[in-house]
């Protein structure tokens, strides 16, 4: 399985309405089929439109299963499980400052930042200047005016504001980058897309006082990672992430 095929660009339809039956349905159906368990990125599933961090043309396809193309290189919002298939080994809560590697149309990151609350801390670092401004300007239109916003590399991280409660890295590398581990407080977790031969596994890393540990959760498939520690001359694949 090498990705989905991305529904034909439209003029909107639906109402905010439809869109939010549409959206509760979605949770209902996450909570059901195991992705979503926590209570606060259930609620913030709930309250953020994730139709309003996509382009106009795709809007009605908001709550598909699908990841649907953003402006920049290799672009995607990712499919609506993916972000608790994320958050919820991260066990991202109230009161953490969270590194975010990856803005993409602002979506997670407006999730995020509901999730950790008033007392934590998002900070996020795009790569690409076109899915930067994209996502910045969909935050903006939210309200989410509190979110630390970084154009630049997310593998080498954002050291002045570190050490982070947790980090999510929402493209495959080879490995984990050394400085978000770096970066990390001890007793804190980071997960990324990991590649290992021809596929791509979904690693979780905590560190104690003792090192690091990982564990894998599942495969997925994402885009590569670009910057200092990208895939290199890896062909990208055009997608978002599966569970197997």
């Amino acid at each position: 399985m090498r990705g989905w095929v991305v529904p034909p660009p439209k003029t909107p339809i639906k109402s905010s309405a439809e869109l939010r039956k549409e959206r509760e349905k979605k949770v209902r159906w996450l909570i059901r089929d195991g992705y979503l368990k926590s209570e606060r990125i259930r609620d913030a599933m709930l309250k953020v439109r994730r139709e309003d961090f996509i382009p106009i043309d795709y809007k009605d396809y908001a709550y598909r299963e699908v990841p649907l193309p953003l402006p920049g290189t290799e672009a995607t919002i990712s499919c609506p499980h993916s972000y608790p298939l994320f958050y919820e080994p991260l066990g991202l809560d109230k009161g953490h400052k969270f590194l975010e590697v990856g803005l993409g149309s602002g979506y997670g990151t407006a999730l995020a930042r509901e999730i950790v609350g008033s007392d934590g801390l998002v900070v996020c670092i795009e790569i690409d200047p076109l899915t930067f401004e994209f996502g910045r300007k969909n935050l903006e239109n939210a309200g989410y005016d509190d979110i630390v916003l970084i154009k630049g590399d997310g593998g080498i991280g954002y050291l002045e504001m570190s050490p982070y409660d947790r980090i999510s890295v929402t493209a495959a590398c080879d490995k984990i980058p050394p400085p978000l581990i770096e970066q990390l407080r001890t007793g804190g977790r980071v997960i990324a897309p990991v590649v290992e031969g021809r596929i791509q596994e979904l690693v979780l890393l905590e560190k104690s006082d003792k090192g690091v540990k990982q564990k894998v959760i599942c495969r997925v498939l994402y885009v590569s990672l670009r910057g200092r520690y990208g895939m290199g001359e890896k062909p990208l694949r055009r997608a978002s992430p599966f569970c197997l």
